[in-house]
């Protein structure tokens, strides 16, 4: 059987960026980050309706400040608790899991896209999606940067600017460029 963009795209293979299926899927994000963004914090609450709507999940007490930016927000969960601080972007091209109580500052950044090395499957929008994890009761510092494929373990702590390119470990605390345990 045939897969469809999205399949392919959350299976981890190799698949085609640019498609009708997935950019009707973008929009939809670009819809409901936009309501929430220009939501008057009085009336948005924790999160704009259309926005909560879009995620995968949303756990109880969930607050997203504006701005905010997903690619498909239909592949992120947050659990319970989580706060993500003012210009926080999820490129959620694969699925992206926030755990309970945890907190991202200003400007973190996730990546879950992979593009090809090779210049003209690049062209093509060939890439990869690998997904995204955080455990319960991560802090990622303002401005850190998370890569395709990372897990980091419940406890832990990311330094501010840190750009994580590996697996952090329970409790393990990082930073740097590359970041590294410290």
């Amino acid at each position: 059987m045939t897969q469809t963009s999205y399949e392919q795209m959350i299976s981890g293979d190799w698949y085609n960026a640019l498609t009708p299926e997935l950019d009707i899927l973008r929009m939809n994000a670009r819809r409901a980050v936009y309501a929430h963004n220009t939501c008057p914090p009085e009336k948005r609450g924790g999160m704009a309706p259309e926005l909560m709507a879009l995620l995968k999940s949303v756990g109880r007490e969930c607050l997203i400040e504006a701005p905010f930016h997903t690619a498909y927000g239909c592949n992120t969960t947050l659990e319970d608790d989580v706060f993500l601080n003012a210009g926080v972007t999820i490129l959620d091209s694969a699925p992206v899991t926030i755990g309970t109580r945890s907190m991202l500052g200003p400007n973190v950044h996730i990546y879950c896209a992979d593009h090809h090395r090779d210049i003209a499957k690049r062209r093509a929008g060939i890439e990869r999606a690998l997904p995204v994890t955080l455990g319960a009761d991560v802090w990622i510092g303002g401005g850190a940067i998370l890569m395709p494929g990372v897990t980091i373990g419940a406890g832990a702590i990311v330094g501010a600017g840190s750009i994580v390119t590996r697996d952090v470990a329970e409790n393990g605390r990082v930073a740097g460029n590359p970041a590294r345990p410290i």
